[in-house]
C-alpha cells in the first residue's frame, strides 16, 4: 500500500506571513527512505495525467505509458507504440458520457505521431502519423467534442480522429503548451509569447470550424515553459528565467489585483513586480511545470517544489530537494494529494493538509495549512 507520509512532529508556534518554510530543513538523513516510489520507468519521467479515483498514467523519454493504481502503486497497463521518447499526454473526462473503465488517453510523441488508447484494454484505437513535427501538447475541450494538438501549427479535431481545422505554421518556433480559456478562446505559448486564438464552429451540420489569432501578450523576458488554468478568471505562465505571471482569463491583460508580488523567498521588503523568482538558488531558476488547486500555484523549479498563495502573493513554503534530479511535472489529485516525477526516474506522493482554522493571537480569521512532504508537517498560518 502507499503510505502518505503525516510527519513525526507539529510546529506549534505559529509562523509570520512573511516567513517561507524550507520543509525538513531539519532532517540530515535521506527525507525519502519511508516513501514508496513506483518503478518501471527506464529513462526520465517528464508526464503524468489523473484518469479517474483510482488511477493515473505517466510517460517519459522511454516511450511506455504506466497506468498506475493510486492506491496499491500496482502498474495496470504499460501502453507500448511510441518509438521516441512521450512529449504530451492528455486523458478524455467522459466524452459521450463514457463510464470511467472506458475513457481513453491521447498520447503524442517526438515520433510525429498520435496514439489515441482505450484505457480499459490498453489497445490502440486511432494512430495519426501525418504530423510535419513532434506534437509538443495536447487539449481536450469536452463540451465541444474535439481535442487540439500543438506543434508547428495548432490542430483541431474530432473525436473520431478527424481534422476540423489548422493555423498557419508558426515561423522559427512550435507551440510548447495550451490552455482552454472562457467564450471559445484558447491560449497558447509560442517561444516569449502568448497567442491568443477563437476557436468559432461554423456549420454545425458539416462539422466546419475555423480558429483565428486575436491577440499576442509578450511580457515575458525568456521563454514560457508552463502555462495553466488557476480558476475561471485566471491563468499562469512561469518562464525559463523564473517569471511568473499572474493573466485575468478574460480580457487577457495581467490582472490589476495581481500587479505585485512580495518576493517572500527573499523576504524582501521592497514590493517586487508581477514577474518573481521564485528560488533563492538562481542556478535552479527554471519553471518546468505549474499546477494549481485555484487557490495555490505549486512550481517545479529545479530539484524542488514551491508552493505560491494567490490570496497572500507568497510562496508559502518549498522543498528545494523534493528529488534527486529536475522535478519536470506536478500532478494535482484529490484529497488534496500531489504527485510528482523527475530526471531520476521517481514518481513521488505527496499530501498538503488544510487545517481546521487555529485560534489567532489577535482578532480576526486564521487560515492553517499543513504541508506534508517527507517525514515532517509544519504549519503555516495565512
Amino acid at each position: 500500500m502507499l503510505r502518505w507520509l503525516l510527519g513525526g512532529r507539529d510546529v506549534q508556534e505559529p509562523v509570520e506571513k512573511s516567513l517561507v518554510l524550507c520543509i525538513g530543513d531539519e532532517q540530515l538523513q535521506n527525507p525519502y527512505t519511508e516513501l514508496q516510489v513506483l518503478k518501471g520507468h527506464s529513462d526520465i519521467v517528464r508526464f503524468m495525467a489523473w484518469i479517474d479515483d483510482l488511477r493515473f498514467a505517466s510517460a517519459g523519454d522511454d516511450g511506455v505509458v504506466f497506468v498506475w493504481n493510486v492506491q496499491t502503486g500496482e502498474r495496470v497497463h504499460e501502453l507500448r507504440g511510441h518509438s521516441r521518447p512521450i512529449t504530451a499526454i492528455a486523458v478524455f473526462p467522459s466524452i459521450h458520457h463514457l463510464p470511467p473503465e472506458n475513457r481513453q488517453l491521447l498520447t503524442a510523441s517526438s515520433d510525429k505521431t498520435v496514439i489515441i488508447w482505450d484505457l480499459h484494454t490498453g489497445s490502440q484505437i486511432y494512430s495519426l502519423m501525418d504530423f510535419q513535427s513532434s506534437v509538443k501538447c495536447l487539449m481536450i475541450i469536452e463540451r465541444l467534442d474535439v481535442w487540439l494538438s500543438g506543434a508547428d501549427k495548432v490542430c483541431t479535431w474530432n473525436c473520431q480522429a478527424e481534422l476540423l481545422c489548422k493555423t498557419a505554421c508558426f515561423k522559427d518556433a512550435d507551440v510548447s503548451s495550451m490552455i482552454e480559456l472562457p467564450k471559445n478562446s484558447i491560449a497558447t505559448a509560442v517561444r516569449k509569447d502568448i497567442v491568443i486564438f477563437k476557436l468559432t464552429p461554423l456549420s454545425s451540420e458539416s462539422q466546419t470550424w475555423e480558429i483565428i489569432e486575436m491577440r499576442r501578450l509578450s511580457n515575458h523576458e525568456d521563454d514560457i515553459r508552463a502555462l495553466i488554468s488557476v480558476n475561471d478568471n485566471t491563468f499562469a505562465t512561469g518562464s525559463h528565467v523564473g517569471e511568473l505571471i499572474i493573466w485575468d482569463s478574460l480580457d487577457w491583460s495581467v490582472r490589476a489585483s495581481e500587479s505585485q508580488f512580495w518576493n517572500s523567498a527573499q523576504q524582501s521588503d521592497k514590493p517586487a513586480e508581477i514577474k518573481i523568482s521564485l528560488t533563492p538558488n538562481q542556478h535552479e531558476t527554471c519553471i518546468h511545470h505549474l499546477s494549481s488547486d485555484r487557490e495555490n500555484v505549486f512550481a517545479a523549479i529545479g530539484t524542488g517544489i514551491y508552493v505560491y498563495n494567490l490570496q497572500t502573493k507568497t510562496v508559502i513554503a518549498y522543498q528545494q530537494v523534493a528529488h534527486d534530479s529536475r522535478v519536470l511535472h506536478i500532478a494535482k489529485l484529490p484529497n488534496n494529494q500531489l504527485v510528482s516525477c523527475s530526471e531520476d526516474g521517481s514518481v513521488r506522493l505527496w499530501k498538503l493538509q488544510e487545517l481546521p482554522p487555529a485560534e489567532p493571537a489577535t482578532s480576526g480569521y486564521c487560515t492553517s495549512y499543513v504541508i506534508c512532504i517527507g517525514r515532517f508537517k509544519v504549519q503555516v498560518l495565512l
